[in-house]
């Protein structure tokens, strides 16, 4: 097939989808809303800058060097103002890419185009005249968070539902708001991990007999700075956990060197129990899950979180936000445990008790892996993804 997608080429998830089909033989061509570097052997690349596209890092090629407008961004805004701009700009910026889009469009004439999530590249697949079906990957928190930020963005996301001739969605729930919005019901849907699944020779467990034996109490909060992402409430329970449990270790890749996560480690006073990291690859991801026990993922808006599924491959206890679609993986008390995402205490309460008790640890982490292996098996998931897109370029 001769696949066009559009997407963020900077992006892990997105690579780690689109290198199956590159590696299948497939004609790939890449149409990134951000400039990137990707490492395959696309057809072809294209740049179709949107707004504040210039305020990000340029590529993997020079990854953690960012730019001076990156820079006077994290000075100058918390993730929910970031969050606000994009919303109030990007949209506006999506007509002049839509010309770029549709020249793409024009002279590849793909049998297939894939815009890998609604903001903002479905929604800017919706503006041009398509030749090939559409299909259209929905994330986490593009129904919950950013299709009601605005009129203009609810309007956008509307009309990427109805020009979409399918959806692929990374948990159910998402794939019943979108009937619910404007999805036709006549029209199909998928529901697959968002990244493709887990790649399980990168992703592994450590030995049983550490994780049964209880050694160690590191506790992995691998969501970063985000407008959806609690932080406020994870950082309020660090210091509960600590006064309970003075030997645990809190590691956070991504947020060294973020001003919102440094002012509040410094208010904290943590010390060496909480650990601000830099942004890890995945090999090193992989290796920082292996060495926790527990795993945070406190979000108000969510799908299937990726590093939630990576975390669980590795063997790690989930702790998440008591949200629909994280109830799609986990069993309060079973394989987990769930939270209001804004109750700091009764997350530092679930904590401490996954702590003290290694056995149900054990328990959970038999369960998680075979759902791992079961429901999110990188081979797998893409092989159902590939008959997907030939059903509908047929």
């Amino acid at each position: 097939m001769k696949l066009l997608f559009i997407a963020d080429g900077r992006s892990p998830i997105a690579l780690n989808w689109i290198g199956y089909f590159v590696a299948q033989g497939h004609e790939v061509h890449l149409a990134s809303l951000y400039p990137c570097q990707p490492d395959l052997r696309l057809a072809s690349l294209s740049i179709i800058p949107v707004a504040f596209s210039g305020a990000v890092e340029q590529g993997s090629s020079v990854a953690g060097r960012a730019s001076l407008k990156k820079r006077l961004m994290r000075a100058i805004a918390t993730p929910a103002v970031r969050t606000w701009l994009r919303h109030t700009f990007v949209p506006r910026s999506l007509p002049k890419a839509a010309t770029e889009l549709q020249s793409l469009i024009d002279k590849l004439q793909p049998d297939l185009i894939h815009a890998m999530r609604i903001p903002y590249e479905g929604m800017l697949a919706a503006l041009v005249e398509l030749s090939a079906p559409l299909l259209i990957s929905v994330w986490g928190n593009d129904f919950t968070l950013h299709a009601p930020a605005t009129h203009h963005l609810t309007r956008l996301t509307k009309l990427a539902l109805q020009r979409a001739d399918a959806l692929h969605t990374d948990c159910q729930r998402d794939l019943d708001l979108a009937r619910q919005l404007s999805f036709a019901a006549d029209k199909p849907g998928v529901v697959l991990p968002g990244g493709g699944g887990i790649q399980m020779d990168v992703f592994y467990p450590h030995t049983l007999g550490r994780e049964a034996g209880g050694e160690g109490c590191v506790i992995i909060n691998p969501r970063g700075l985000r407008a959806y992402v609690r932080s406020d409430t994870f950082f309020e329970a660090v210091p509960r956990v600590l006064a309970r449990h003075p030997e645990a270790q809190f590691i956070c890749p991504a947020m060294q060197n973020q001003p919102e996560a440094e002012s509040w480690a410094s208010r904290l006073g943590a010390g060496d129990s909480l650990s601000l990291l830099p942004r890890l690859s995945r090999v090193q991801m992989a290796a920082a899950y292996r060495q926790a026990q527990i795993v945070l993922s406190i979000t108000e808006h969510d799908g299937t979180p990726n590093t939630l599924l990576e975390a669980l491959a590795c063997g790690c206890f989930p702790i998440v936000g008591d949200i629909p679609s994280l109830r799609e993986w986990i069993r309060d008390g079973e394989n987990g445990f769930l939270v209001d995402p804004g109750d700091a205490d009764a997350l530092a309460k679930a904590v401490g008790a996954a702590l003290l008790d290694p056995e149900l640890r054990a328990r959970a982490r038999e369960i998680n892996l075979k759902m791992i292996a079961a429901r999110a098996e990188y081979g797998a998931v893409m092989e159902r993804a590939e008959q997907f897109y030939s059903a509908l370029a047929k």
